[in-house]
């Protein structure tokens, strides 16, 4: 989820500006987030084409496309892999349809929706004048 909160971050901040690298430092301290941390969640986004980075004294990063051409997918299978909502809960390897863990029916569910929800969602609906509070912008 830190990859999301960056990236929506980056999204508020660079509104105005389209063109405007958002220095890691900065985005680092308002998101409570550990710098090295960070860079390397960024590392990955940039490798994946969701953001663009500059480096030098006005380095930092911005989106690599637009916001609406942004979606939570796209963020959530870079960082955490293509795979994450096919995989086990509790981390079992053998769990499937045949030999199902504890909580694999429920996580079938949920999974699902949450697929759904993060497929249909990009960074310009999360980045709506509600969503601002949560950076104090």
């Amino acid at each position: 989820m830190y990859g999301i909160r960056a990236a929506l971050l980056v999204s508020l901040k660079s509104d105005a500006k389209k063109d405007t690298y958002i220095p890691i430092r900065q985005l680092s301290e308002e998101l409570g987030v550990s710098f090295h941390f960070l860079t390397k969640i960024l590392q990955v986004l940039t490798n994946a084409e969701i953001m663009k980075s500059y480096k030098g004294p006005n380095g930092g990063v911005r989106l690599a496309r637009p916001a609406a051409s942004l979606y939570l997918i796209d963020i959530v299978e870079a960082v955490d892999g293509p795979d994450v909502f096919n995989r086990c809960l509790l981390g079992l390897p053998s769990c499937n349809d045949d030999e199902p863990c504890a909580l694999h029916e429920q996580w079938d569910k949920v999974s699902k929706q949450l697929y759904t929800l993060f497929k249909e969602t990009n960074l310009e609906d999360l980045a709506k004048d509600r969503m601002k509070y949560m950076f104090r912008l």
